[in-house]
């Protein structure tokens, strides 16, 4: 699935042109390699990096989303990694 479409369908961003617009600036990293295309793929599994609001949120993807629904079937899609003293997942 696609990066960009990825963060859209599980309710970080709320458009996709927003989520190729952070893409683009070269701020998300998938699996630790930075990402510069919107049209870059995510897999199940992969880890995902992004700076949002006021910090950077860092996720594992568990399996991709079918569409954007609700909040709830949203977040069953990925889980929220921790960060570690040192600034590395733990």
């Amino acid at each position: 699935m696609r990066i960009d479409r990825f963060l859209h369908c599980i309710r970080l961003v709320k458009s996709r042109t927003l989520a190729q617009s952070v893409i683009e600036a070269g701020h998300v990293r998938v699996d630790g390699r930075r990402i510069e295309k919107p049209s870059e793929e995510v897999r199940t599994g992969s880890i995902v990096a992004l700076p949002l609001h006021d910090g950077v949120r860092i996720l594992k993807v568990l399996e991709l989303p079918q569409r954007r629904g609700p909040a709830a079937e949203a977040r069953a899609c990925y889980q929220e990694l921790g960060i570690d003293e040192q600034g590395a997942p733990s």
